[in-house]
Order: structure tokens, then sequence, then C-alpha cells
């Protein structure tokens, strides 16, 4: 038996409250807050009894890792501890390349959900949708296991193959797909002309350096072209950087508050500022959001919301407005912790609450209906008169050059983005000016 089974519990006890009297403790208060002595205690038993009784030995280290893992677990799904490979996988997700599914997380009622999948990877190309639950991996039961643990099995090398047992609201029973692993290599902005004059730019993540991809993006779209409206695409975007967010709004912006945080740390208390140049000069803009945009993408919609600066159109946003700080224990551990809540600059908070669209478009499936061959106009009519401004006449009916338009079939959500853009560009209604910022 090990010698630290031997010690008294009120020993341990009292390395317990030198621990928690350590530099993370000093940082939230000077005065360090009374201990639960007594809860402290119950703690050291049912750690002397799991070593002594359970039915396989487990040594120290991994039990108090086990302990430390399930306090933070019971805050909330995004506090987490971080040992060295977490750390490094969490570095290399923001960096924007990493093997797996292609899959955001999270964890609800001890299962993981779907926050949203990636664009052009194996988990978006096998048609899984935000607010998916994953039941199993592999017919192992998440049921229990960390959020770590699950990124852990869901990665591995290319090529490599896992099922995922998936609930979805609508459908009776569970369903499975097997997906094969790749490298995920997240494009973080892409840009594209709807019609002349009208630009979509969509940002799928963000990453440390999305501010200047969307920079680069604008400025190649205003070389090639007027811009008489921009569709901002922000719908499945997970988040991700901070810093980077704050550079988008910028953009769009005439100085002003994107966002601040609160928390009960003194450098918790921030606000982040937009610079002062809307680099569009005011070109109409329209928000895409639904319930996969989480985080900085919601903190992006809010401030251009709160600016009146866009109009913010699909379904309401995930509602995580939540700031987690990575806190180092040693240079191989640290944990990431929730900290501070986002607010939006009018005051709204994020969490649990999400951005409400402006506009309520759900996604649906728009089936188009052609002319009738049997509908006719005046101009179809024999002996008609001829138009009295001189226009020339067509030269065959108008009903048979109709055709359905392929966007409102694809994405009736971006269609009707673009038709909000014509009409206000038609009428002049852009009001945003340098007198809107906060």
């Amino acid at each position: 038996m090990k010698a630290m089974q031997q010690l008294h519990p009120l020993a341990l006890a009292a390395g317990l409250s030198l621990l928690l009297a350590g530099p993370a403790a000093a940082a939230a208060s000077e005065e360090p807050a009374a201990l639960p002595l007594n809860e402290l205690r119950t703690f050291v038993d049912v750690f002397n009894q799991i070593r002594v009784a359970y039915v396989e030995e487990i040594d120290d280290k991994t039990l108090l890792e086990h302990a430390i893992r399930g306090m933070l677990r019971g805050l909330d799904p995004h506090s987490v501890y971080l040992n060295a490979d977490d750390f490094e996988d969490l570095q290399t997700s923001t960096k924007g390349e990493f093997s797996g599914l292609g899959l955001e997380v999270g964890m609800e009622n001890g299962f993981i959900k779907i926050i949203s999948p990636i664009d052009d990877t194996p988990a978006q190309r096998a048609g899984l949708e935000s607010g998916d639950i994953i039941l199993k991996l592999d017919n192992q039961p998440v049921k229990g296991m960390s959020l770590n643990q699950t990124i852990e099995l869901m990665r591995g090398p290319k090529g490599s193959s896992i099922k995922l047992t998936i609930a979805r609201e609508g459908r009776n029973q569970p369903f499975s797909v097997t997906l094969e692993r790749d490298i995920i290599r997240v494009v973080s902005v892409r840009k594209r002309w709807l019609e002349p004059g009208y630009a979509y730019v969509r940002i799928a993540q963000f990453q440390k350096g999305t501010g200047e991809d969307l920079g680069a993006a604008l400025d190649t779209l205003r070389e090639q072209d007027e811009l008489k409206g921009i569709v901002l695409d922000l719908r499945n975007n997970p988040g991700g950087v901070l810093r980077a967010s704050v550079d988008v709004a910028g953009y769009f912006l005439n100085g002003g508050t994107v966002v601040y945080t609160e928390g009960r740390l003194d450098n918790s208390q921030t606000r982040y500022n937009a610079t002062p140049t809307d680099s569009t000069g005011g070109t109409p803009l329209v928000v895409l959001i639904n319930g996969g945009s989480a985080s900085a993408s919601e903190i992006v919609a809010g401030a251009l919301q709160d600016h009146r600066r866009a109009v913010v159109m699909g379904t309401r946003s995930f509602g995580k407005g939540s700031v987690q700080t990575i806190l180092p224990l040693t240079e191989e551990r640290a944990i990431k912790l929730t900290t501070a809540l986002y607010f939006t600059p009018n005051g709204r908070s994020i969490q649990a609450q999400g951005i409400r669209p402006d506009i309520e478009v759900e996604r649906a499936r728009v089936t188009a209906y052609e002319n009738l061959p049997h509908r006719v106009s005046e101009a179809d009519l024999s002996g008609h008169l001829d138009n009295a401004n001189g226009e020339d006449q067509e030269t065959e009916p108008r009903s048979s050059k109709r055709a359905p338009n392929e966007l409102l079939i694809k994405d009736n959500q971006l269609y009707e983005a673009l038709t909000l853009l014509k009409g206000v560009h038609i009428l002049g209604l852009n009001e945003y000016s340098s007198d809107d910022a906060l």
C-alpha cells in the first residue's frame, strides 16, 4: 500500500488548502475566502476510500486528475482540464489544420452535441447538422465521457474511419453514419459574386488571420466591380479567436464598441473597439446566422445589429456567450476556465439567448414553379398594340423565357438576403454613418 494511504485526512486537507491558495486563487481576490473544511474532509475520505476499496488499483496522479476533470465538468460545458496533448490540439485548431471529421462540438446532458459541421469536411459532406446529438462512437456510448475524451476518439490519422450513432430532432430512431477521417484545412474566408455588384463573403471559422483574409477579400471584390451590397454568411460558424471577430466587425464599422466582457477577475473587464474606418464605405450589408452560429460569430452579428450597420437574417444563433481563459498549472498542464461573459455594445448578454435575427427566415426546401404554358399576357395576344414608348418587341412570349431561380432552390435564406440588398440599393435606404457608432 502506498505511503500516501497512511496520511491523515486533515494532513491531505491542509495540502489542498495550500494548492487552493495558489496564483489562480490569489488573482481572484487579495484575501482568500475561508475554505470549506468539512467538504474538504469529505473529499479526502472519498479519495482514500477509492484508493483502498476500488476494484482496480489507481495511482494517485490519475485519481487526482479525475477529480480535477470532474470538478471542471460540473461548472459548465466549456471549462475543461488540459493535459499536454489537449493543449496542443487547442493550438492546432485555431491555426486551421488538423486531422479528424470536421465537427465543432459541445457537451449537453452528458452527450456530445454538434454545434456545427465545418465547411467541406467529412462531417459536412455526410449531412451532419447543427443540433445533432452523438450517442455512440464506434458502438462505444459517449455518456460519461469527457468532452476531451470524445474529441480524442473522433480525431485520428487520415483515411481511418469511425462510426457515429446520431440522434436528430424530428427522427424517431437514432441513425448511424460512417465517416472517413481527413486532413481538415479550414479556409476561413471565401468570396464570390452573386450577381454583378452583389458580393457573397463566407466566414467558416474565426482564426488568427481571419481579419487579414477578410480585408484582402474585400479589396479584391472592390477592384473587380462596384459594391452595391454584401452578404456576410456566418451560418454554422462555431466561432474561434475573439480578436479575429473584433477585426472582422471593424471592416464594417466607423469605430465604436464591438463587444465587452464582464467577470470576477480584474483583467476580465475588457472593452473591444472597432477601428475608426468602415473600409466598405457603408455598403449595404446583410448578415446570415443560424443555430450553428456561435461565440465569435454572435459577437460580430450582435455588434453590427446594435450599430444598425447590418440587417441580421436567418434563425436565432447558438447562444455561446462566455469567455474561456487558459490558466497554466505547469509547463504541460492547464485549465480552460470560463472567466467572463460577452455583451453586445447595447449591453445584451449572448449567453444561452443568442442573437435574434431582425428578419427570421427558416431554411426551407423551395419549389419554384415556372409560368404555365397556357398562361398568357397582353404581349401574347394577336393584334395587340405596340409599346407606346417604342420599346423593342419581344420575339417570343415572356412565359417561355422564365426559369426557376437556382439560388432560391439551393439556398432560400441567401436568396432572401440578396433580394433585400437589391431593395435597399434601389430605394437608397442605407442610413448608416459614423454618428451611429456607440
